[in-house]
């Protein structure tokens, strides 16, 4: 019996590490689409996201799933196959190290508290992601797959395609992870939320490709879905504001024309920060919000409750003959008996 119970945990764990690794490919073929150096560095890297989110849930033991994943996409696009492999260690080491980070300050994957949003962005996204970029832009330059000179614009795409995918993919999958399907939610909500992603589509394709820097208009958006939906909103529509960004510095189109390949990663990478931080921060204000609000209404109808039932008792108490309420009261003045 013991014996096939862990034959079962072995296979459950077997299956999680195949889907791990698959999803770190997949995502990893689908970011490879907007590549801006060597067919193999680009500006949204998905599975940092993937990555982070899968050891969260799963654990560290489930690194190897990141390593593998990350050879075999490196293999195809690498200068040689043990740069692939020195690559794909970066490509671990860093969601690795974000993850120890994360759990050194206690961080929680429901992302309620600031400090986790907080922490999730400086610590996993700038902070961690500075091992892949460092290792990877390296190899490519000990390899001779770039020149000297092209180091920290290729640097600086690595960088940035790592960190937003800790920023934009990481907190999606999170909210989605717990999302269910609501139940009598009135119309008019489902509306809102309609024009809220629609709209913020829109906006961020007339300030980031429109004929004019209007950037800021997609920020009422992102403090709309935040205010209102919480993570659940902020977490899509940054994705949606920071895609067409993406897609604009790729294509050097909008804010990111005229400029060299390390300007437009700088802005870029300023931009969806500042993206997430706010979506981000805001939504998790708004969640202690209303966390505190929930907590001070419970606590207010425990303490009616409380006050109700002591009001009861004394009720019943004033009700109660003395002689019931003091025994003394009985031995006083009750009957004496004479001998």
């Amino acid at each position: 019996m013991v014996h096939n119970h862990r034959i079962r945990r072995y296979l459950r764990a077997t299956s999680w590490m195949v889907v791990f690794a698959a999803a770190y490919y997949v995502t990893a073929r689908i970011g490879l689409l907007q590549e801006i150096v060597r067919g193999q560095v680009t500006p949204l890297w998905p599975p940092t996201g993937i990555a982070l989110v899968g050891l969260l849930l799963l654990g560290l033991w489930s690194w190897p799933a990141i390593t593998i994943a990350a050879f075999l996409v490196n293999v195809v696009t690498g200068p040689t196959v043990w740069a692939a492999l020195v690559i794909s260690v970066g490509n671990t080491l860093a969601p690795v190290c974000a993850y120890l980070l994360l759990r050194k300050v206690g961080f929680r994957v429901d992302l309620v508290r600031l400090r986790d949003a907080l922490a999730l962005i400086f610590l996993g996204g700038f902070a961690a992601m500075l091992i892949s970029a460092t290792v990877g832009s390296g190899v490519l330059l000990v390899s001779g797959a770039i020149p000297r000179i092209g180091f920290w614009p290729t640097w600086s795409v690595w960088w940035t395609g790592d960190a937003m995918g800790i920023f934009l993919v990481a907190p999606l999958l999170l909210v989605l992870r717990k999302v269910r399907l609501p139940r009598g939610v009135p119309f008019w909500r489902w509306a809102e939320a309609t024009v809220l992603v629609v709209g913020t589509f829109f906006a961020a394709q007339l300030a980031i490709r429109g004929p004019f820097d209007l950037l800021f208009l997609v920020f009422p958006f992102l403090i709309w879905a935040a205010l209102r939906f919480q993570l659940g909103g902020a977490a899509p529509c940054a994705m949606i504001v920071s895609s067409v960004a993406i897609y604009a510095a790729a294509h050097a189109t909008g804010p990111f024309s005229g400029h060299n390949l390390f300007a437009d990663m700088v802005t870029l990478q300023a931009f969806n920060a500042t993206t997430a931080l706010t979506a981000l921060v805001l939504a998790v204000i708004t969640a202690e919000r209303n966390n505190a609000e929930r907590e001070i209404e419970e606590a207010c109808k425990r303490l009616a409750d409380t006050v109700s039932k002591l009001e009861q008792s004394r009720s019943i108490r004033d009700r109660l003959p003395s002689s019931l309420l003091d025994p003394t009261h009985s031995a006083k003045h009750g009957p004496h008996h004479h001998s």
